[in-house]
């Protein structure tokens, strides 16, 4: 019996609600050694009030020391192992924008970038492109065609865009052509096994054309490509934990991983103040609510530690309006780490919360990674948050005689 097959099993409905707040990126680290992180720097009184109502832990996106993108670290957040469901990045902003896609199709997310004179990365976001600029370098690329597949490029924001290759004997197994630095050039896709070959070909052919049609553009010269992948196949959450769920998103690609795990997008919120109301309004409606918060994540990519640390404090002070809702279980955590040192993901346990009235308490009064470490839940994998939640919440049954 799997997990999912228990899951099932003991699979109880009945009136209670979770909420599900993700900080993406909420984990850091200090700058200097003996310093405080971001989290630990913010001011969070609701977050630590909260501490002391629930229980805290230190969960582990994928396994120890490896460091998740941010589709396998939410799938480990809704409960499914991200080593046996294995998302690409391609296929979520696909979802999240509305692109349908088919049984024939391989998506690949695509970052606009600055090249310079010799064709190495300056800027790997093209200067946070604005929306509306970067859709007008997007119209551009419509025209690029590749023999034997139909292309089509769509928008998502800012930087970021979605191109979608469908033909016969397409595999999403081709590496990314995202070096993940500067002061060097875009490296070709490459296939990772035979299967892919056609798939990486394909993706030659459409980044060379590209390259011509941007060659002239003032931020965005230039693109990488990330995440190649056809359409996974997901247990519902309704399938799997008889949940009503909604999704509360800004970003697409959450968006799209949300909706794969069988979520219904709510609302065409932008700021989480917006988020909040759109949570409120369709309270009676759902039993499990995703909230995504991703500023904490871009800051600390950006290597900004004060920024980062507003974006905790914006967090926090949203907290009582979730909790005039009266949820019967609140979590509060992250999909991954990012600390502004860094600037960049890394394999650091994620702070975690879960507050309900079935709580053990554990003793701690503050929300921070030196105190989650010693929190009641411990160091455990993501993927046991869901099944904490669904037992806080009374849905499930016992197990056994």
């Amino acid at each position: 019996m799997t997990e999912h097959d228990l899951i099932r099993e003991l699979a109880e409905k009945n009136s209670t609600k979770i909420v599900m707040l993700v900080a993406d990126g909420l984990g850091g680290l200090p700058m200097e050694a003996g310093g405080k992180t971001e989290l630990e720097t913010a001011s969070t009184p609701n977050l630590d009030r909260l501490a002391a109502r629930g229980t805290s832990g230190s969960s582990v996106p994928v396994l120890p020391g490896i460091t998740p993108g941010s589709g396998p670290g939410h799938l480990g957040l809704f409960g499914y192992d991200p080593l046996a469901f294995k998302i690409g990045r391609g296929a979520l902003e696909a979802t999240g924008i509305g692109f349908e896609l088919g049984p024939h199709d391989v998506a690949a997310r695509g970052n606009f970038c600055t090249l310079d004179a010799a064709g190495k990365i300056t800027d790997r976001r093209a200067g946070r492109i604005a929306s509306d600029e970067s859709f007008k370098v997007v119209e551009k690329l419509q025209a690029v065609k590749v023999p034997g597949v139909e292309v089509f490029v769509r928008p998502v924001k800012e930087h970021r865009f979605v191109v979608v290759f469908r033909g016969q004997g397409l595999d999403g197994g081709v590496a990314d052509t995202d070096p993940q630095a500067t002061g060097v050039a875009p490296l070709d896709p490459q296939p990772h096994t035979a299967a892919a070959a056609k798939t990486a070909e394909v993706a030659k052919a459409f980044v060379a054309a590209a390259r011509t049609l941007l060659k002239d553009e003032p931020k965005a010269n230039g693109m990488v490509l990330r995440g190649f992948a056809a359409k996974p196949a997901l247990p519902s959450y309704e399938e799997l934990y008889g949940l009503r769920a909604a999704a509360i998103a800004v970003y697409p690609m959450y968006k799209g991983l949300a909706q794969l795990a069988g979520m219904k997008l709510v609302g065409t919120s932008q700021t989480l103040s917006e988020q909040v109301d759109e949570l409120a309004k369709c309270w009676q409606s759902y039993d499990f609510f995703f909230l995504h918060f991703k500023y904490t994540d871009s800051t600390g990519e950006d290597g900004a530690f004060p920024q980062k640390v507003k974006r905790i404090e914006e967090l926090d002070a949203i907290l009582p309006r979730i909790e005039a809702l009266k949820p019967d279980v609140l979590i509060v955590t992250g999909d991954h780490s990012t600390p502004s040192k860094l600037k960049s993901h890394s394999w650091h346990p994620v702070p975690t919360l879960l507050v309900a009235d079935t709580c053990r308490p554990d003793g701690l009064t503050k929300f921070s990674e030196r105190d989650c470490l010693r929190g009641g839940f411990g160091i455990f994998p993501a993927k046991h948050l869901m099944l904490l939640a669904m037992a806080h919440a009374q849905r499930f049954g016992k197990y056994g005689a």
